[in-house]
């Protein structure tokens, strides 16, 4: 990216005296890439000698409250590295005063994330498969740790009613800087009248989908989970309607995101259906899918909520990512999909 466009977004002095501080083994000069891919967070590849990490910090802007909070995201990453499948934490700088912006650098994981094509080393349907069930697998092993012993803390039990609280807020803080959209408007009564007893408590990822992991290059292992913004410790049942709720859906019209879109790479032989997927999470976590359809809504709801935000981003020119004005037509989309879900 152009010098200019990289120094409004981080200060690569003051990040080269930080870095020289917190981390006074490393030697070299200090490179610093911008990471083009995601709507949230602004990513960084930064290198110093052999060493390679990851730093993130909120995008430029007034932020939402609650959105962005990426010393949260190093908090869990902190109590997670060892216990499941997260990068190692570096280092954290809470003082906005450094580069511009609080930030964290984590370590850089070498492999492979799945969007649009499989890695040629196991682009088969067995290949395809294993990833589908990586990815459940992944999911479960994070929600049996136990989130206390790591040092975590939350009010998991009141998690759903708080969710279905906070998001319709960010809809009525998001709605006069984009517009009306009456169907999110009728799905929050929904949600509200129909909040199900937990499914447990447990640490809850919070945007767990098959581009915020990573696989190893030439094996389907699932290596990495990325992008803990929104970790906190809920109901592990939101993870999976999360990640269900973006392994496409049969109803939607041609074209997830992009007109000319082709189908979700999930539809290729070999990917395990939505219903496969959440009856392999049962069977090897032991719990219900009984008021999944709930759970699948909440999930929906979200995403269309969280895509207005990054839609009010673009208009607002202070978008990360270019691509944020597709959801002016994939957000109704989302909508749309709720309402099915609903049996509306």
């Amino acid at each position: 990216m152009p010098d200019t466009e990289l120094a409004q977004l981080i200060d690569v002095a003051a990040l080269e005296r930080f870095v020289s501080e917190q981390i006074p083994q490393s030697s070299g000069p200090l490179e610093v890439q911008k990471h083009v891919a995601g709507f949230s967070n602004e990513t960084f590849y930064v290198s110093r000698g052999s060493d390679r990490w990851v730093l993130r910090r909120p995008p430029r802007g007034p932020l939402l409250p609650t959105a962005h909070d990426v010393v949260r995201e190093y908090r869990y990453l902190s109590a997670l590295h060892g216990r499941a499948r997260v990068p190692r934490p570096v280092a954290v700088c809470e003082d906005a005063n450094v580069i511009g912006a609080p930030f964290y650098l984590m370590e850089r994981a070498e492999g492979v994330v799945i969007r649009q094509e499989m890695p040629a080393a196991y682009d088969d349907p067995a290949g395809r498969r294993r990833v589908s069930e990586e990815i459940i697998d992944a999911l479960v092993e994070l929600h049996a740790v136990d989130w206390q012993a790591a040092g975590l803390t939350g009010k998991g039990e009141s998690y759903l009613p708080r969710q279905v609280e906070r998001w319709s807020k960010q809809w009525e803080l998001t709605r006069p800087r984009t517009r009306a959209l009456p169907g999110l408007d009728s799905a929050t009564e929904w949600l509200r009248t129909r909040i199900p007893e937990a499914g447990g408590v447990s640490v809850v990822h919070g945007d767990y989908k098959l581009d915020n992991v990573m696989f190893g290059a030439t094996e389907p292992k699932l290596i990495a989970i990325f992008d803990w913004e929104m970790a906190t410790i809920g109901d592990p049942l939101a993870d999976l309607g999360w990640l269900l709720s973006t392994w496409g859906d049969p109803g939607d019209p041609p074209g997830t995101r992009r007109m000319n879109e082709a189908p979700p790479i999930t539809t290729r032989e070999g990917f395990l259906s939505g219903e496969e997927m959440a009856a392999r999470y049962e069977a090897k976590s032991g719990r219900s899918m009984k008021h999944f359809a709930f759970y699948h809504t909440l999930a929906v709801y979200k995403l269309a909520i969280i895509l207005e935000g990054l839609y009010m981003h673009y208009l607002e020119k202070t978008a990360s990512n270019p691509g944020a004005a597709e959801f002016e037509w994939y957000v109704p989309v989302l909508v749309d999909r709720m309402h099915r879900i609903m049996g509306e």
